[in-house]
């Protein structure tokens, strides 16, 4: 469940957020959403695969942490194990809204409900004047590049469509102790059909700024091998 607020002062002076890490917090997840605009610091360390929507009309990009839904491998010992966060991970328990339904202006939302809401301990979210404080400063900040990320990834996905840039992934991981994981329901970047695209096709893609995602997005797969690395040292942990 969750209770989503309009962020204020007035009514969140003395908030706390919980800031560590673990599943408990809503840590424990297989993948988050990504956008385009952040694959470049994605695609360090997390592999970028596409899910297509329920309604099979649009895509969504997706920082992957696991093999399996609640599973994330990046914890470790109430820390992330990796040099970046995706954003959409890191704004927890903060979110945009709109005014209204129709409206173009954004607030910040806090979800109420959720377990990173500390009692008297954690991160304050405004000082003891009502100003926000440097932590507040820095998620607004993340929520608006998340924000401009989103409102620009459409274009992104329709040039992926419009040149048939997404093939369906399968893939079938055996481990150390020999038991299988299978990756199902996503698609990845055809790398064949990228490179057979002619000149015209690529400068279009490049005036939009497009390549730059779409090979980051090919790259982040060669950190499948490190997180099955990682399946395998918690597999052999348990």
């Amino acid at each position: 469940m969750t209770s989503h607020a309009v962020l204020t002062a007035e009514d969140h002076r003395d908030l706390r957020i919980r800031t560590e890490r673990a599943a408990e917090l809503g840590d424990g997840v297989m993948c988050c959403i990504t956008v385009p605009q952040e694959f470049r610091r994605v695609q360090n360390e997390y592999p970028i695969l596409f899910r297509r929507s329920a309604d099979r009309d649009s895509f969504t990009a997706l920082a992957m942490f696991g093999f399996e839904n609640g599973e994330n491998l990046f914890l470790e010992g109430g820390r992330w194990d990796a040099r970046y966060r995706p954003l959409a991970i890191d704004i927890q328990p903060f979110l945009i809204g709109r005014e209204a339904p129709d409206s173009e202006a954004r607030q910040v939302h806090v979800d109420m409900a959720s377990p990173r809401i500390a009692d008297g301990e954690g991160v304050r979210v405004f000082d003891e004047d009502g100003r926000p404080t440097p932590y507040l400063e820095t998620v607004a900040e993340q929520l608006g590049a998340l924000d401009v990320g989103f409102q620009a990834s459409g274009e992104f996905f329709a040039a992926l469509g419009r040149f048939n840039l997404l093939e369906p992934l399968t893939l079938e991981i055996t481990l150390d102790d020999g038991s299988t994981n299978r990756l199902v329901g996503f698609h990845v970047i055809d790398e064949d059909r990228l490179r057979a695209l002619d000149a015209s096709a690529l400068g279009e893609l490049q005036a939009a700024d497009h390549l730059m995602p779409i090979f980051m997005a090919l790259a982040s797969l060669g950190n499948l091998d490190a997180l099955i690395a990682r399946k395998n040292k918690r597999q052999g942990h348990g």
